[in-house]
């Protein structure tokens, strides 16, 4: 779970609800040119744009959504200072010697994989180059003015005149002398006067706020290190976030008059909370939006009157989550207060604002997955998954009335708008799959219809065939499936399969376009999505059914899944893959231990593997606040029971396994990198072990066939972290995931004496 960010709309709460760091969304503009040859372009960095705000989302293809947060940092308490000591020394250079070994194991093997790597980089270069279109930064627009960044660069034009002869360069993060960072957000005062932006590097969690003073020679008024989240009340009040261990539970105000001071106004006591600004879409209030993953409080800055002390919306309920927006004197609160258990439109008024003036605008229905909501000056959109599909549900505030629109059937995800005007007529936004580029679509307030935009450089892909499944999991549940292969492809059950699964904190996989799922696509293969419990996309209840002392449910489901793909003839076990990233390794290394021979390889990203020793240990920054979603283990020995049955690691045993292949991280603060190290030692060691036990004359790191010695690699990645790398490192890495991929189950199909090798 992609640093913490400020989303679209509502989409900072929906997400940062089910984790303590927000995610960066995944657009594909994954570089552009800067304007000015001068200044040395930067690639591949996300902006926020919110609110009055821009935000570059530009992700690297393959690059992973930050759901775990643990810190990196690693230790056992001994009571003697002597023992103590000694154990940490010993386990520094126990964890410096694996590091090392599984380093050079890397540079022994790498270069069986370096031609084809070669290769499938260059191909999704060409891809890129393809599909690559509207890929301008998103706007600001300030009455008659007009801002934007592109590749560290500030740019200032009029509204009516942003030909690129007059645009004008404010400054770029070299002249701040932040060369080595990136513009993640973007907030201008009211009146134009000063921008805030935060720039963060591609190795660390923190980032820092610069203030500078507009005008034809801006100036850097003020540097804030260690900031998250921040918002101008007025013109020169500004308020925000500190961050320190992956937390946020102190908010600040500073002012830039002419008595400049700056002060606490809020802190968070509860580890398990995790505090942010928003500003409402009609700049009336600032939000201080406290939130753990099943309850949420907040609080109102008035933006008439900043120095006045917050008030609460309402005291924290107990698995109660509520976010707020402003529309004519009154507050509209997402909720899942109330009954069905799914999100609601609810509204009261701004002076007496407890649960018990909510009144019901409007309520989801059940196993219908409320993806953003925007909020208009007349209107508000629901953006809706339902049993697979997009949905839009527009709430007219004028004539009380609910549109609901159905999306084409080819989408699977929604982009929208960075900076909606908030009294447009026109709600703007974007459809995409993984294998279709953004595709541009429109809804209008005055004629209550759906616009597909004319203006399309690049078109929908014809020859990709969708399809949904539903598979039958051990309790009888149906799980949904999203499954893609080229229509013009044979014997499905000889095409190789890479199934996909995450499984937690109530996020959604991820199914916005990418160009490696394209390559893969006219490759040949088959792409499968399983949306098992844990993950969001049937709403609430969905997450619900999978978290704490329902985890196995997931990965029921992940089985069944598989299982019904291979029975409708999509491939089959020995042409199958699975990959995963973050906590979804926690399901993927699960079945490796129960159903190894469902699957003949894995890739994982970041992967979450050692859940019981990691929330074991309290002194991690995030442990406490993931109590909610996994339990707590040392409180409950059931659930230490429990969490022990499914760990990857802890049920790691002596049989044939898979071969994987995992990228990790040595900045990763939220996956400690040693629990990957020991996972990967052990898993090799029992893989061995089998392979001995069989008695088979091991030849070229595979025996005869039936009886393998996985390929178990561990790329360790010095630069990047969990959150985000830079393009280059993440086209590298998502080429050597694909490239071992190839490599597996080419050799499976010599095995079987193909006289052409798999894809």
């Amino acid at each position: 779970m992609k640093v913490r960010m400020s989303c679209v709309g509502l989409k900072n709460l929906l997400q940062g609800l089910s984790f303590s760091v927000k995610y960066y969304s995944k657009h594909n503009h994954l570089q552009t040119t800067c304007l000015s040859s001068k200044i040395k372009p930067k690639k591949c960095h996300i902006l926020d744009c919110s609110g009055s705000t821009c935000t570059r989302r530009t992700a690297p293809p393959g690059s992973i959504l930050p759901w775990r947060f643990f810190s990196c940092k690693e230790g056992t308490k001994i009571p003697s200072k002597r023992k103590q000591n000694t154990s940490i020394i010993t386990s520094e250079l126990l964890y410096k010697n694996l590091l090392k070994s599984e380093q050079e194991n890397w540079n022994d093997i790498s270069a069986r994989y370096e031609a084809m790597t070669k290769r499938i980089k260059a191909k999704l270069e060409e891809l890129h180059n393809r599909y690559t279109f509207n890929s301008e930064s998103p706007r600001i627009k300030f009455g008659e003015n007009v801002y934007f960044e592109e590749n560290g660069c500030i740019f200032f034009s009029k509204a009516d005149d942003v030909g690129e002869e007059n645009v004008d360069i404010l400054f770029s993060t070299e002249d701040l002398g932040f060369s080595d960072a990136f513009i993640q957000r973007i907030r201008i005062s009211p009146d134009q006067r000063y921008m805030a932006i935060s720039l963060k590097s591609e190795n660390s969690e923190e980032a820092t706020c610069v203030i500078m003073k507009l005008g034809h020679f801006p100036v850097m008024e003020k540097v804030i290190p260690n900031v998250f989240s921040f918002e101008w009340a007025t013109n020169d009040v500004l308020y925000y976030t500190s961050q320190k261990n992956l937390k946020c539970q102190n908010v600040f105000m500073t002012t830039f008059s002419n008595q400049k001071h700056t002060k606490l106004v809020y802190t968070e006591q509860d580890a398990r909370f995790f505090v942010d600004i928003y500003c409402t879409k009609d700049r009336r209030f600032l939000t201080i939006n406290s939130n753990s993953k099943t309850t949420s409080e907040v609080w109102l800055v008035d933006c008439r009157q900043p120095f006045k002390l917050p008030a609460l919306v309402q005291a924290r309920t107990k698995g109660v989550i509520y976010h707020i927006e402003h529309r004519n004197d009154e507050l509209y609160i997402l909720t899942t207060y109330g009954e069905p258990a799914e999100y609601k439109l609810m509204k009261a008024p701004v002076a007496s604002s407890g649960l018990e003036n909510w009144q019901l605008v409007y309520a989801l229905e059940e196993k219908t997955k409320l993806v953003d909501l925007e909020m208009f000056s007349d209107h508000s959109v629901m953006f809706l998954k339902k049993a697979g599909h997009l949905y839009l549900n527009v709430i007219s505030f004028v004539s009380h009335s609910v549109q609901s629109v159905k999306l084409p059937t080819w989408a699977c995800e929604f982009e929208l708008e960075s900076h909606p005007e908030h009294t447009t007529s026109t709600c703007y936004f974007q459809l995409t799959s993984p294998v279709h580029p953004p595709k541009c679509f429109a809804y209008s307030f005055k004629e209550n219809n759906l616009i597909e935009q004319a203006v399309q450089e690049v078109p929908i892909i014809t020859n990709c065939h969708t399809t949904r499944l539903l598979a039958k999991s051990k309790d009888e549940t149906l799980v949904p499936i999203t499954v893609f292969h080229n229509m013009n492809s044979k014997e499905l059950h000889r095409r190789p399969l890479l199934v996909h699964v995450y499984g937690a904190y109530g996020i959604d996989l991820n199914m916005s376009f990418k160009e490696e799922k394209l390559m893969l696509i006219e490759e040949g293969w088959i792409l499968a999505y399983c949306h098992v419990r844990g993950g969001g996309e049937l709403g609430l209840s969905w997450h619900k059914d999978g978290c704490q002392h329902n985890k196995l449910k997931g990965l029921y489901d992940l089985k069944a899944c598989i299982m019904l793909l291979h029975e409708l003839g999509f491939s089959q076990p020995k042409y199958t893959a699975l990959a995963a990233a973050s906590a979804g390794g926690v399901l993927a290394g699960a079945l490796c231990n129960t159903d190894p021979e469902l699957i003949k390889a894995m890739v994982l990203q970041a992967p979450f593997v050692d859940v019981l020793n990691i929330m074991m240990k309290t002194h991690l920054p995030l442990t406490t606040e993931e109590q909610e979603e996994w339990g707590n283990p040392l409180a409950d020995e059931k659930c230490m029971k429990y969490i022990k049955s499914y760990c990857p690691y802890q049920n790691i045993k002596s049989q044939c396994y898979p071969s994987v292949f995992i990228t990790a991280y040595e900045n990763d603060q939220r996956i400690p990198l040693a629990g990957v190290l020991r996972y990967v030692q052990k898993l090799r060691k029992a893989a061995l072990d089998h392979a001995s036990k069989t008695n088979k004359k091991v030849i070229a790191s595979f025996i005869v066939p039936g009886n393998c010695i996985p390929n178990i690699i561990l790329d360790i990645q010095a630069n990047g972290s969990h959150c985000i790398s830079s393009w280059e490192d993440s086209l590298n890495e998502v080429a050597r995931h694909l490239a071992f991929l190839n490599k597996e189950l080419e050799e499976v199909c010599h095995l079987q004496h193909q006289t052409k090798s798999c894809k």
